[in-house]
């Protein structure tokens, strides 16, 4: 069976990821001409991975079947934390090779997956494994999230998706009274407080979703919208400084997630309700790419940080777009092998005992306790366990 239920869902992942290394390469590799103005904030691919993850895990087990919450607890360890260790790891041996400090302190706070909640620890030896400290959060979250939001009506599902966008702008605009650019990064931009309505968001419209909600709009004008929006942050960029409240760093990472959340709804209802799924976002190699995008996000970095130390700075745009192409395509060959040699084995074998024959797919039999609600049919939790 397809483990990909909605597959135009994996293949986005593919596409978020790519815009975080591309930020990367702009503003720690090298500038190229046009692409890094499109991508200078590219960061805000880190949102959508948020409201990726609050509607996956809602839309996964919002069904019928309770699933304990140590259960569910068990099964994201499974998921983040062996990878999050070995790709740290990693970066702590290229920061050794580069002659730099070994950050221990921040190391010791992200193994527990704490960092993002200090300012001085949020890079936590690989810095791109911060917003796994937000995850970790999140899932903490969600078994009582799940619970509350079940209760409600649709009515109240409609606030609570108003009041999550309407978050991001207050939230925005708070950075008015933080004084300090340093302060207002951290606390705008990293701390897992600060992103908890973007996951919220993303679960409300998951379980909106499993109720039968649909929104009626095709992906190319969803696609369409988060262009025009990367386009529009090129003159706000070159109009304010980063380091002012109202600059579009802080901006472009807290108001972009309602354009997220209608992506990833498009891009579900056309999977789940077209009979068949369409387009490139679902094709098997697509997919496979989006299945490697975690490990790509977790050791991307790493590997742009290794280039100069092997073949040295870039000098020129041919350089440059050399070492772009380089970097992206090696970091994802590496991603690849993890993905099929130690995260999905790690993963499997976590997850504890060998499955009963009598036992759901993704979760305990029926009436086994209170927890989290699970998937209500084979084909929802064979999704539910690639995500």
């Amino acid at each position: 069976m397809d483990r990909d239920r909605l597959p135009s869902l994996t293949g986005l992942r593919f596409w978020a990821a790519l815009l975080v290394v591309a930020y990367h390469l702009s503003r720690q590799y090298h500038r190229l001409p046009l692409v890094s103005s499109l991508v200078w904030y590219g960061r805000d691919g880190v949102t959508f991975f948020f409201v990726l993850s609050g509607f996956v895990l809602a839309w996964s087990y919002a069904g019928a079947a309770a699933v304990p919450a140590r259960v569910f607890y068990r099964r994201r360890f499974a998921r983040v934390w062996p990878l999050h260790v070995l790709a740290t790891g990693f970066a702590l041996a290229v920061t050794a090779a580069a002659g730099g400090l070994l950050p221990w302190r921040a190391v010791l706070w992200s193994l527990p997956l704490l960092q993002a909640w200090a300012p001085s620890t949020v890079y936590g030896g690989n810095p791109a494994a911060w917003s796994l400290s937000a995850e970790a959060w999140f899932y903490l979250l969600l078994p009582a999230l799940l619970r509350a939001l079940l209760r409600r009506g649709d009515r109240a599902l409609a606030l609570l998706a108003a009041a999550a966008c309407c978050a991001g702008v207050v939230l925005w605009l708070a950075g008015a009274y933080m004084g300090s650019p340093a302060l207002r990064d951290w606390l705008l931009d990293y701390l897992p407080l600060t992103r908890t309505p973007q996951f919220l968001l993303g679960a409300v419209a998951g379980v909106a979703f499993r109720r039968g909600w649909r929104l009626r709009m095709a992906v190319g004008p969803a696609v369409a919208a988060l262009v025009l929006w990367h386009l529009a942050l090129v003159p706000w960029s070159a109009a304010v400084p980063e380091s002012r409240w109202y600059g579009p760093y802080s901006g472009s990472q807290l108001l972009v997630a309602p354009l997220f959340a209608v992506l990833v709804l498009a891009a579900a209802g056309r999977d789940a309700d077209g009979g068949r799924p369409g387009g490139t976002l679902s094709r098997p190699w697509m997919r496979r790419l989006g299945h490697w995008s975690f490990a790509w996000y977790l050791v991307h970095q790493t590997c742009l940080r290794l280039a100069p130390l092997l073949v040295g700075p870039p000098h020129g745009t041919a350089q440059a777009a050399t070492g772009w192409v380089l970097v992206a395509a090696l970091s994802l060959v590496l991603a690849g092998a993890l993905h099929t040699w130690v995260e999905r084995p790690l993963e499997a074998a976590l997850r504890g005992r060998p499955r009963p024959a009598d036992e759901p797919a993704d979760g305990p039999p029926r009436g086994r306790g209170p927890g989290v609600p699970g998937p209500r049919s084979a084909a929802d939790r064979s999704y539910s366990r690639s995500v």
